[in-house]
């Protein structure tokens, strides 16, 4: 029996993937195999010695210890483009409504008298609508910063509302080269993505080297007239260096799914309540892919989309596997089948992968090991943890 502990509400149809007869989950679990969460900022205190894995029912991952848990062996899972429809949506709706004044119409019609009659009204609005007027997205240029799951529906959204669309990306996957459109300008550096476009849509996830990428340095390659918009994530944008650009007029609008203060009040921002995410589709989309994977981590030791750990997935061939995380160091690996091979267990299929300072392997043996060659194995210099996998027909 596994046992996964949530931090937050999950959507039913992904919990519905962890079967009752092997799995308990609840928001009150002791020594839990895996952790189950959407924005609960994650301590480190919080998770146990017991804990193997730690899935995120969404794709940033800044509320959970990732340093930490890479120390402790702990893979990171995240839901990269199970959201990815209804942000592109969202930002569909902010370049309409940067385009157009449509919330200033709104607030106009609300403000009216209530006692206006409609023969009144028809004369006012025919007077009033040419404050309201501004231009059509069709023949402007769209710029996309960051093309992945989000970025490449994005480029298409412009594509179909009959916009040049301009993107870049220094880390595309050729996965993702090969979704977007041939029609789709590739700009070699963002200086190029930003000094064309009209619009700039920024779809980077939060890491370091995207800390504050928007700043007074890049947005200084902004036209005079552009509007950035920003779904992805608040600290990519120094926001005093946007006030700054607003107040000088060197960008017109600014459309954000992350508030500030700073930004309350003012008629050329539009701010939304972080909800890039928050349809019930998604929800259900990122809960199911975050359960799938935890499942194919806790049953077979298999890694799909994690943050910290390389992808790996092998084919189950025999009933014993085990799993074995080390430092990335020269002849570990060799070590590891020594030991195997000391105990009269034979190597029926193995995978080894690294990335950056960690290696993950996965090994079907012919037997299964018993107590003292693992514990002979966790005793090797640089493995940090070694785990069994159950039998298939456990």
């Amino acid at each position: 029996m596994f046992k996964i502990r949530t931090f937050n509400a999950i959507s039913i149809q992904g919990l519905e993937r962890l079967p009752r007869a092997t799995y308990e989950v609840g928001s009150e679990m002791g020594s839990a195999d895996a952790i189950l969460l959407r924005s609960h900022k994650l301590q480190p205190d919080e998770i146990p010695t017991s804990v193997a894995a730690i899935a995120r029912a969404g794709a940033g991952v800044n509320n959970i210890p990732i340093a930490h848990c890479t120390e402790r062996g702990i893979p990171v899972f995240n839901t990269p483009g199970a959201n990815a429809n209804a942000v592109k949506e969202l930002v569909a709706a902010g370049l309409l409504l940067a385009s157009r004044d449509i919330i200033g119409g709104i607030e106009f019609i609300n403000s009216l008298p209530s006692d206006l009659d409609e023969k009144a009204m028809g004369p006012l609005l025919e007077a009033e609508k040419k404050r309201f007027a501004g231009a059509e997205l069709k023949g402007k240029t769209l710029g996309v910063l960051g093309l992945g799951a989000i970025g490449s529906l994005v480029a298409r959204l412009g594509l179909e509302l009959g916009m040049e669309v301009a993107g870049y990306d220094p880390a595309i996957s050729i996965e993702a080269a090969w979704q977007l459109p041939s029609s789709v300008k590739r700009m070699e550096n963002m200086q190029a993505l930003f000094s064309r476009a009209d619009y700039i849509s920024i779809h980077v996830p939060a890491i370091e080297s995207t800390q504050h990428l928007i700043n007074r340095e890049t947005l200084a390659y902004f036209r005079a007239d552009a509007c950035l918009l920003n779904f992805a994530r608040e600290q990519i944008v120094d926001t005093s260096a946007v006030v700054e650009a607003l107040n000088d007029n060197k960008l017109r609008r600014y459309v954000t799914d992350f508030p500030h203060p700073e930004l309350r009040g003012r008629s050329d921002c539009i701010l939304m309540p972080h909800i890039g995410a928050s349809t019930a589709e998604a929800e259900e989309n990122c809960a199911i892919m975050a359960a799938d994977q935890i499942r194919a981590f806790l049953e077979h030791g298999n890694i799909r989309n994690s943050v910290n750990f390389p992808r790996l997935e092998l084919e189950r061939t025999v009933g014993s596997r085990i799993a074995v995380t080390n430092t990335n160091l020269p002849g570990t690996l060799s070590h590891i089948l020594t030991l195997i091979g000391d105990s009269q267990i034979n190597v029926v299929d193995l995978l080894n992968k690294s990335r950056d300072d960690i290696a993950y392997n996965l090994i079907d043996l012919n037997t299964a090991p018993d107590a003292a060659l693992l514990e002979q194995l966790r005793n090797i210099e640089g493995v940090i943890n070694v785990r069994t996998i159950p039998d298939q027909a456990d």
